[in-house]
């Protein structure tokens, strides 16, 4: 009785762990195709974001030079 429990046991693990990656791969597939649009655009909003950033440390740093 104890080997068929452990036995059923590993079975639905088994089939918990590959339904879990086919779903993440099955997702990562779908929002590859389906969210390009809006990861270009958060892409280029980090884009932005980070030379404006370097924008502002740069100024200061030329600032500081001139002092």
């Amino acid at each position: 009785m104890r080997a068929t429990l452990a036995y059923t046991a590993a079975r639905i693990l088994l089939f918990v762990v590959v339904l879990g990656l086919l779903y993440l791969v099955i997702s990562g597939i779908i929002s590859f195709i389906v969210l390009s649009r809006q990861r270009d655009a958060m892409s280029g909003a980090i884009s932005s974001r980070i030379s404006h950033v370097r924008g502002r440390l740069d100024e200061g740093s030329r600032s500081e030079d001139e002092d």
